[in-house]
């Protein structure tokens, strides 16, 4: 079997609901769909969701990629040979991770279809299922307490409450969300690099009655011994998000002792291929795993859900991405029930038009 086609074009989405985070106001998002068509008439698909902040990538940078580099070197190629394209790809898609990303999703979902399993079952087939949080972006208090109440309402028991801008109001959500909503939710915290050492302490002095389940990065991407030295004196979990980029960012943090925790995104790492790499280094580590995401359709989701199905030691999942945007084409990739995640058994990732 070999590649014949590939086709790249991009979609913008409206989000539901606009959000604030510490560094950005997100109302738009952009992913750039990928579709690889073989002689042998399977077809797989992948996504990129680029992020100027995050990734470095925008869409245009990820469409140049597809016609300057992805389509020569996949051209007339084997697709089931995953480790080789990626390999040769990578030098030319170096700082590009999503871009990395949709060719990785697109060859495993045609592995998938060709063994007629979904990817989850190929690649280990720990659990079937994985609880995921929701994210509330930063919000004045009453507003925050009710869109969390309304999360619970349809079913979620973990919440991820943005924050980052101001150490006091964040102290203030925190508390009186977990006074509305009670012991029962499971209550997480991402700074997005907002905090000074100092400020990070506080919040977690502060914040201790209301039983934080982990803060996410708390201090800037690059100061990773301040990070080190928030997570040598916090009484609660610390994970790595900005900080983890790539498997020598893994190996740095893990070798460092610097975070309890990392958040390993498909889009950050280039793909499921590296993400499996990231997850072994952190697994020798003893550091827990969080699947994350970003602003993805169902589809980039869905490959972020079978890498988390897949593996014993991914403990946590915040894979809420597609739930705000609207239009989505590839909806129904994956189940959602009750605040649970389902990947299915279709082959591959899941998804046919």
């Amino acid at each position: 079997m070999k590649i014949r086609t590939i086709e790249a074009y991009p979609l913008s989405f409206s989000l539901r609901e606009p959000y604030s985070i510490a560094y950005e106001r997100v109302e738009t998002a952009v992913n750039v769909f990928l579709r690889v068509g073989t002689d042998g008439g399977i077809v797989g698909y992948g996504c990129a969701a680029p992020d100027r902040a995050v990734t470095g990538e925008t869409a245009d940078t990820v469409l140049q990629d597809v016609c300057d580099t992805i389509d020569s070197a996949l051209r007339g190629r084997d697709p089931l040979r995953i480790a080789l394209l990626l390999e040769e790809l990578r030098p030319n898609l170096k700082g590009h991770p999503s871009s990395e990303a949709c060719v990785d999703m697109a060859l495993h979902d045609i592995l998938g279809k060709v063994c007629g399993l979904p990817l989850w079952k190929l690649l280990g087939g720990y659990r079937p299922c994985i609880k995921t949080s929701i994210t509330v972006g930063i919000l004045p208090v009453d507003r925050t307490i009710e869109r969390v109440l309304s999360y619970m309402r349809s079913g979620f028991t973990a919440v991820k409450l943005k924050g980052g801008l101001n150490v006091e109001e964040d102290i203030e959500r925190v508390l009186r969300v977990r006074k509305k909503a009670g012991d029962e939710l499971e209550l997480r915290f991402d700074a997005n690099q907002g905090y000074s050492k100092e400020q990070a302490m506080q919040f977690i002095h502060k914040t201790e009655c209301a039983r934080i389940e982990l803060l996410e990065q708390p201090t800037p991407r690059d100061e990773l011994p301040l990070l080190g030295a928030v997570t040598h004196e916090a009484a609660i979990p610390i994970m790595a998000d900005e900080s983890i980029m790539s498997l020598r960012d893994a190996f740095r943090l893990a070798r460092g002792e610097l975070v309890d925790m990392v958040n390993i995104k498909i889009m950050k790492a280039g793909g499921i291929y590296e993400a499996l790499m990231i997850n072994a280094v952190a697994r020798s580590a003893g550091l827990e795993v969080m699947v994350g995401c970003m602003d993805e359709c169902e589809l980039a989701i869905a490959a972020g859900l079978h890498f988390a199905l897949a593996r014993s030691n991914v403990l946590y999942a915040d894979l809420d991405g597609f739930m705000g945007l609207q239009g989505d084409p590839t909806k129904g990739s994956l189940i959602l029930r009750d605040g649970v995640l389902y990947a299915g058994d279709r082959p591959g990732l899941g998804y046919e038009p």
